[in-house]
């Protein structure tokens, strides 16, 4: 006896086939649908109808004749709707709005430096509310809002504990839900960017990656065999607080040596009060954009610095690649800007210290996507499931 329900279910199966067909490889016309995915024409024909009355597909005119009648090509109509997605970092506030492409519409940056829970909350509504009044109008408005926090986030949403914002047992999820009545997506940031880096940015074309976030502190988001690992409770990725130094600093965490209180923004700019420039009651002010300059303008103890800080994060990616064997490793967010200064310190680690097995096949790459790779990834949580709640699936 038949369930009840497996047409419907095969219907939204073929219809998720041909709607990812369309964003993929738009455009496109329905005949090469139905060569692609085996679906008779009949059936992409019905279902390209339902799509382009959902307004998620349009027509955009006849396309190359291969013999006979010109075919009618389609888009997908990434226009019809528009996601927010939010780094939330320890010092800044990115917020962008996508298309359902994840191409950047709409952007706003904000900085801050040591803000309570409440100072950053009122920020981020704010912040999320200019992006939310400039959005383009649409078929279907704001349809997600995807946040990516520093620290460690439970299956529900929840902010359990952020070591370097001091969070703990945060329901952000719920106060941003009501406050704009949309569906809010929060995970660890290292995990959204590390889903920005493999739908968008250098990680597209690998099964196996690493996603190494160095900002104020360091997360690591894991993709393997093209899915994002998460671990068994969720709480996967926590290399930055992994001991390299036994007898080391203490950490927020509650830990002593951890990888990113030498490899990290932060390990960079406490060591450079130390340097003969800063001392002595020098006003000039000491951020990772003017240590940048200050290298570029030759100054060699800022060189000497970003090279320590290179060595020690290589130390952590030779971890990383003899635990995990990954074919990628991408170091991304704010650190990556002085890729001039730490790429060689990296790679001089990796081939003096990493077994040649391991070492063999590992590419290790700056970002591409810069400062976005979790934004874009936090935008992405909202796309996925607008579609996945609704009349077809993209994933």
């Amino acid at each position: 006896m038949p369930v009840t329900g497996d047409q419907s279910l095969i219907k939204k199966i073929n219809q998720s086939i041909v709607l990812e067909m369309i964003r993929n490889h738009c455009p496109i016309s329905r005949a090469q649908i139905a060569e692609l995915t085996g679906l008779t024409k009949g059936t992409v024909s019905t279902i390209v109808n339902d799509l382009m009355k959902d307004n998620l597909v349009y027509e955009i005119g006849p396309g190359r004749s291969s013999g006979g009648r010109r075919p009618v090509m389609l888009m997908f109509n990434k226009a019809a709707g528009y996601s927010i997605g939010v780094d939330l970092g320890v010092n800044y506030l990115l917020t962008v709005l996508t298309d359902l492409q994840g191409n950047i519409v709409l952007e706003q940056t904000s900085l801050y430096q040591d803000l309570s829970y409440d100072e950053i909350l009122s920020l981020l509504k704010k912040d999320l509310r200019t992006v939310i009044d400039q959005a383009p109008s649409s078929t279907y408005g704001i349809i997600g809002i995807g946040i990516g926090i520093p620290g460690i986030v439970g299956n529900d949403g929840t902010v359990l504990f952020t070591p370097n914002l001091g969070w703990k047992d945060v329901d952000l999820k719920g106060v941003i839900n009501n406050e704009f009545q949309v569906p809010v997506w929060i995970d660890n940031e290292a995990n959204t960017g590390a889903l920005g880096e493999k739908l968008y940015g250098a990680g597209r074309e690998a099964s196996d990656l690493v996603y190494v976030s160095v900002g104020i502190g360091i997360g690591t988001g894991i993709v393997l065999n093209g899915e994002l690992y998460k671990g068994i409770s969720g709480f996967s990725g926590e290399i930055g607080h992994t001991t390299i130094e036994v007898n080391g600093k203490k950490c927020r965490c509650g830990n002593k040596g951890c990888w990113e209180l030498y490899a990290s923004e932060h390990a960079l700019l406490s060591q450079a009060k130390s340097l003969p420039m800063f001392r002595g009651g020098d006003n000039r002010e000491i951020d990772l954009e003017s240590l940048i300059r200050l290298a570029d303008e030759g100054h060699t103890e800022v060189i000497n610095l970003f090279n320590q800080i290179g060595e020690y994060l290589g130390i952590g990616i030779m971890n990383i690649a003899l635990s995990f064997n990954p074919e990628l490793v991408i170091i991304g967010n704010r650190l990556s800007k002085a890729q001039q200064w730490i790429v060689n310190p990296v790679k001089k680690v990796l081939s003096n210290r990493l077994m040649p097995y391991h070492r063999e096949k590992l590419r290790v790459e700056f970002s591409n996507l810069g400062v976005y790779s979790s934004a874009l990834g936090a935008s992405s949580l909202a796309i996925s499931n607008f579609f996945s709640d609704s009349k077809v699936t993209l994933e």
